[in-house]
């Protein structure tokens, strides 16, 4: 019975050890390698139907100045990923995306991007963004998590703890409610699951370089992401934003963005 047991751990332990290594995937621009369980096109289904889902629950603000505005923005930003990644030989990574931007009337101070370009803007960030450019600033952050694939690394991390064992397929199918849980607090919306996943440090970084090589791209000044982070890391008293309980903010990082502007500013028209 022991024998059986050591032998059933050390199957377990070679099948881990042969996901991990066939499940590597490489981010844009940074090359670092990441973690990638879950296929583009389960992730795109599972998009598709949260993000019809959260709309459903919070209707999108229609034929305002600053619906207008977010879906605008979103525009220019998502034409110039496509040429980024035109540029990049990397075209694949958008296949299957229906870029979609709606602006919410809610009072969070928050802003997400779902995979297949899903985007959704919360009024509660509006304040705080303040300029076009501000938000380019927000939409383009949000985008590059998307782009760099973050939320499907982050689900496929926290799914390799809870279904241990169990075989991945199987567990997405038994575990319906606790999948779809794991994939929104992957994506920032915190307020549906009451649960949030904080981004790593690397996460951050990544997004910070490609969001600026976006909003540069797509006319905007990168140095309004200074800004933008400078008043959102100085708003919230003793509780910060929801936005920065995912997305930290801090004087390092507002360093590291001024040291990246004049690289950005390179893939400017």
């Amino acid at each position: 019975m022991k024998n059986t047991s050591l032998k059933f751990k050390h199957l377990l332990l070679i099948s881990v050890i042969f996901v991990l290594i066939h499940s590597c995937s490489t981010v844009p621009f940074s090359d670092r390698q990441q973690l990638i369980l879950l296929p583009s096109s389960q992730m795109l289904s599972m998009s598709y139907t949260q993000y019809d889902k959260f709309l459903d629950q919070h209707p999108p603000v229609m034929n305002t100045r600053d619906a207008r505005k977010v879906e605008n923005v979103g525009k220019k930003i998502a034409t110039s990923v496509e040429r980024y990644m035109e540029k990049n030989d990397m075209k694949n990574r958008l296949k299957g995306f229906k870029w979609e931007f709606n602006l919410v009337s809610d009072d969070t101070p928050n802003a997400w991007c779902m995979p297949g370009g899903k985007v959704v803007v919360y009024k509660g960030i509006l304040p705080y963004t303040k300029t076009e450019a501000g938000l380019a600033t927000v939409m383009s952050h949000e985008i590059a998590h998307a782009i760099a694939r973050h939320g499907n690394e982050r689900m496929s991390q926290q799914l390799l703890v809870q279904a241990g064992g169990m075989a991945l397929n199987a567990y997405l199918e038994e575990k319906e409610e606790e999948s779809r849980d794991i994939f929104m607090a992957a994506y920032g919306v915190g307020s549906t699951v009451g649960v949030m996943l904080p981004y790593s440090r690397a996460h951050e970084t990544e997004a910070d370089k490609l969001g600026l090589i976006f909003m540069a791209m797509a006319g905007y000044n990168p140095e309004e992401a200074v800004s933008f982070w400078k008043r959102m890391s100085q708003s919230g008293g003793q509780k910060p934003p929801e936005f920065l309980s995912t997305h930290p903010s801090d004087e390092t990082r507002i360093q590291n963005l001024r040291n990246f502007i004049p690289e950005a500013r390179k893939y400017a028209d």
